[in-house]
């Protein structure tokens, strides 16, 4: 039974993949950056991009993903931004993740040729999201200070599948105990030398160097901010 369970997995990876790399191709031609957004639920991913993604001097849209509701889309269509809303609840109480095929069912909902950048907001979860690629470019991982310090030992695929880790909510550290230092040490010993950013989306400490990683990515049209 566990070889069959192996096997089962497997083959949903490698369907995966395959999508996936369609995805890839679709993005090339039209010549767009794609982000993919991961972190756990409250982390601050909806803010951070709210912060953003009006200000980078590019044309941005953002594929969001939730298990049900258009809380956090209809917070970033606010911003005049084009926004298709991602629902994963068909089924056993919803999706954990975006998956390749998932992405690919919205993206003629949004037109790929005018855009320089795509964030995907992934499903709030510290598990599946890295398992699923997309077709991304990169992928950035949100953690915040009220969620500990332990979160890269406990969940150390999620930081080690990502190009950049933002720490949010600093703002917060007079009142929560959580020792940085403590957070980075873990941090490097699961993903060696990986860039981590610390911000506040409330306050907008640290606002500029996220932007400007956006804009550093690589893209045929990005530019700097």
């Amino acid at each position: 039974m566990h070889r069959v369970k192996v096997k089962v997995v497997e083959d949903a990876l490698d369907a995966n993949e395959t999508i996936a790399r369609a995805n890839r191709d679709d993005f090339d031609r039209a010549g767009v950056t794609v982000v993919n957004f991961m972190g756990a639920p409250g982390a601050g991913k909806t803010a951070l991009l709210e912060r953003v993604i009006g200000e980078l001097g590019v044309s941005a849209g953002v594929l969001e993903g939730d298990v049900q509701g258009s809380l956090d889309a209809d917070r970033l269509a606010s911003l005049h931004v084009p926004v298709v809303q991602l629902q994963t609840s068909q089924g056993f109480g919803g999706e954990c993740h975006l998956d390749a095929n998932m992405v690919r069912s919205a993206l003629p909902s949004l037109q790929l040729d005018p855009l320089d950048l795509l964030v995907i907001e992934n499903v709030g979860n510290l598990v599946c999201p890295a398992e699923f690629r997309v077709g991304e470019d990169a992928r950035v991982m949100v953690s915040s200070v009220t969620e500990g310090e332990d979160k890269p030992l406990k969940y150390p695929l999620m930081f080690r599948a990502c190009e950049l880790v933002v720490l949010n909510k600093i703002d917060l550290l007079p009142y929560v105990d959580f020792d940085v230092e403590k957070f980075l040490a873990r941090l490097e010993t699961v993903h060696p030398g990986v860039a981590c950013l610390q911000v506040s989306a409330r306050t907008g400490e640290g606002m500029e160097a996220w932007r400007e990683w956006l804009a550093r990515l690589p893209g045929r049209r990005m530019v700097s901010a």
